[in-house]
């Protein structure tokens, strides 16, 4: 059954709502109509009511899928988080305890769930404020907030809607609620989410641990792709360096300076007018130069491209997509226009296949000028001039291939998320033998299939330096394992001081970037003095030696799901002192990473052995973050290198920390570092292991993988209570150490 129904507002603007088997949107066209834009009908004045809540079943040992009476389970709504459709597996188990209650009301959809007491609550995506959840309250609704400023924070520019829980037990659940519409998620008595759309399925995972239920979550939403090495990088950024001149200098200084760094990046000013996927022909008349001169000292470059196109005819992109019909359109079914940088814009509307085609196509000729990783900005989608900030919630996606068509309201927050696995379709397609590097302001649960992350316009203060940790944090909590902040701050002028202590502790994040606002000060590693400018060396060196061990930890994220920058309570789940600590997070499970400005950080068990990596000593450094190791792990370094364009595992250096029992493992994961040879066995995944028998440790290698094991040196660092003991000795080869 099909029916097109007709609202008329105050104002005679008609909205069209096509209803596909009966009702499916009834709800949402109620609510746009009688919700003002861009406001939500207040929650306060609504009174809902209780819906029978039906156990669909089990999708999993462990998982179990709830739905409101009148939804079936083998008529679910499609869904953008997971990427294959849920399909019941089996009944609920007769014992199972977290059981949501689903209401409704006038004009939302309404799903609670009661916690266990001393819950702990994490996760809900890309949020400010502290690491513990519990009492607080978002809004998923995308949005383009700089500073951080819109609604006091409360959202920003991802939506995940997504609560981990951990009992003090330290058992873990977590609950998914499948609803892409504008939404309010309430910690503050259990977890109450409240959807502006229609009926919508609950997933509700159950483990012991909460690692356990990470590994789920990816296992559901998707794993993140293992990315290029060269990405794990430190990374260069300002709005913007322009002309292409500005570029070289920028590039040549850090190589004088030998301060290691691996990609360069172009913001909009590289534009011709702002017009996307065209070239200033007087300040970037000669892209593919630019890329071969950088590509010759050894860095990448990553060139941004938003959404909005200049609705300009004889515009070459504005021309093929209006004769494809791409655009998003308004209620009356005509192309919406919008204003953004370059003026009035059209908008690609992603729901369609065919836009999707459409804007892979236009990558080849784009990456074919040398580009290396792709950029989209701006697309919540930002709308300039409107208090909205976006587009009309009226306006109209047309869908296609089982992706329903319907209102603004229910697409905004997967806008950018559909953006992002369209450019990652298209830069494989123009490079298929490389891995893709895209990068997304905006995006949804289960983006992290399609694109890298970062925490968007904050600002060069300590509030936002302090509030780096458990924001990169809860989005590793919710399925994001690469991301991280601007360092030092995007908006603003930052001060020597924070600027050294920003790069002490943000080498190690995920993703490492630093960048800057158009008009603020420079913010070069270099621009700060000669004293920051050795502080943001040493940090920088640190992060290049421990890419091994990093991009270990991607590879093993990209396999299991598991997040790569940890909180500590994932050192100790039975601690609950550690549960709300975010002044200190880990790398992985056997590095810890103590900023120099944390205030007594509540530190777990275990690690109680610093690290030295470049003959630096944090214990009386001002900036440089403390870092442990884990006690029985096998860290892998390489030497300090520029950028990963060079050798760095000749030697491979293995900082070894025994425990108690006089053992030690730890992992080595290699490969081309680009392309997909990985996946059918070109890689060399090393286990090695250390175990002392009376006064001599003895270190040996077993590996996987079809790559061969180099025959190169091997650096020992003991690292023990009285200091370092060091011995050498050959890859894959037994290798012991006499204890003095």
């Amino acid at each position: 059954m099909s029916v097109e129904l007709w609202f008329i507002r105050p104002y005679h603007r008609r909205m069209r709502f096509a209803l596909s088997g009966g009702c499916r949107w009834l709800a949402a066209s109620v609510a746009i109509a009688l919700g003002a834009l861009p406001a939500a009908p207040a929650l306060a004045a609504e009174s809902f009511r209780a819906e029978p809540t039906v156990a669909a079943g089990a999708i999993g040992p462990g998982d179990a899928l709830f739905l409101p009476a009148g939804l079936a389970a083998d008529q679910l709504p499609f869904s953008l988080c997971f990427p294959t459709p849920l399909h019941v597996a089996g009944q609920v188990p007769a014992d199972w305890q977290l059981t949501p209650r689903f209401f409704r009301s006038e004009h939302h959809r309404r799903v609670t769930l009661a916690v266990p007491a001393g819950t702990s609550l994490y996760g809900t995506g890309e949020v400010t404020g502290p690491l513990l959840r519990n009492g607080k309250a978002v809004t998923l609704w995308n949005t383009d907030t700089p500073d951080w400023q819109v609604d006091q924070g409360r959202r920003l520019y991802q939506s995940h809607p997504w609560v981990l829980g951990v009992r003090p037990d330290g058992s873990a659940f977590g609950l998914i609620a499948d609803s892409t519409w504008r939404a309010e998620m309430d910690l503050n008595s259990g977890i109450e989410f409240t959807s502006e759309g229609p009926a919508f399925p609950v997933v509700i995972i159950e483990r012991s641990s909460p690692q356990e239920v990470l590994q789920e979550l990816a296992a559901l939403t998707g794993r993140m792709p293992l990315p290029p090495r060269w990405a794990l990088g430190y990374q260069q950024c300002r709005w913007s360096y322009h002309p292409d001149s500005r570029v070289r200098e920028i590039a040549a200084e850090f190589r004088r300076r030998q301060i290691p760094c691996d990609v360069i990046w172009m913001d909009i000013h590289y534009m011709d007018g702002y017009r996307i996927f065209t070239f200033d022909p007087t300040e970037f008349p000669h892209p593919a130069g630019l890329n071969s001169y950088l590509h010759q000292l050894g860095f990448k470059s990553v060139w941004m491209i938003d959404p909005g196109v200049k609705a300009q005819p004889g515009y070459k992109i504005y021309d093929s997509g209006t004769a494809a019909g791409v655009w998003v359109h308004d209620a009356q079914g005509a192309d919406y226009h919008g204003d953004v940088w370059p003026g009035a814009c059209v908008f690609p509307d992603f729901t369609r296949p065919g836009t999707q085609r459409w804007w892979c196509s236009l990558y080849g000729d784009f990456m074919g000028q040398g580009v290396d990783g792709v950029w989209n900005d701006m697309n919540e989608p930002a709308v300039f001039g409107v208090p909205s900030k976006t587009m009309p919630l009226d306006n109209w996606h047309r869908g296609g291939e089982g992706l329903p068509a319907g209102p603004h309201i229910e697409y905004h927050n997967v806008y950018g998320m559909l953006m992002v696995k369209a450019t990652r379709e298209g830069v494989r397609a123009a490079n298929p033998e490389k891995r893709p590097f895209v990068l997304t302001r905006a995006n949804f649960l289960g983006g992290q299939r399609y694109a890298a992350t970062w925490t968007g316009d904050n600002a060069s203060t300590w509030k936002d330096l302090k509030m780096s940790i458990p924001m990169s944090l809860n989005l590793s909590l919710s399925g994001q394992p690469f991301n991280g902040p601007d360092l030092g701050g995007f908006d603003g002028a930052a001060t020597p001081e924070l600027w050294g202590q920003w790069v002490g502790f943000g080498a190690f994040f995920p993703f490492c970037r630093g960048h800057a606002v158009q008009g603020s000060p420079p913010k070069e590693p270099w621009a700060f003095g000669p004293e920051i400018e050795q502080v943001a060396r040493t940090a920088l060196q640190r992060r290049y030696r421990l890419l091994p061990y990093l991009y270990t930890q991607f590879y093993a994220s990209s396999v299991s799901g598991s997040p790569i920058m940890r909180p500590l309570f994932f050192a100790d789940t039975h601690d609950l002192a550690l549960r709300a600590e975010d002044q200190a997070f880990l790398v992985g499970g056997d590095l810890l990473v103590v900023p120099k400005w944390a205030q007594h950080p509540h530190l777990p068990r275990g690690f109680g052995r610093t690290l030295s990596l470049v003959g630096e000593n944090s214990a009386t450094d001002h900036y440089q973050a403390d870092l442990r190791i884990r006690d029985g792990a096998i860290i892998p370094l390489g030497k300090v290198v520029q950028s990963t364009t060079e050798e760095s595992l000749d030697p491979l250096t293995l900082l070894i920390a025994l425990d108690r029992s006089g053992r030690a493992q730890g992992e080595l994961y290699e490969d081309a570092g680009d392309g997909y040879g990985f996946q059918s066995g070109d890689y060399l995944l090393s286990q090695y292991e250390a175990k002392q028998t009376g006064r001599t440790v003895t270190v040996l290698a077993t590996g996987s993988g079809l790559r061969a094991r180099p025959r190169r040196p091997v650096a020992i660092e003991l690292i023990t209570d009285q200091g370092v003991v060091r011995a050498a000795g050959v890859d894959g080869e037994k290798i012991q150490i006499a204890l003095p």
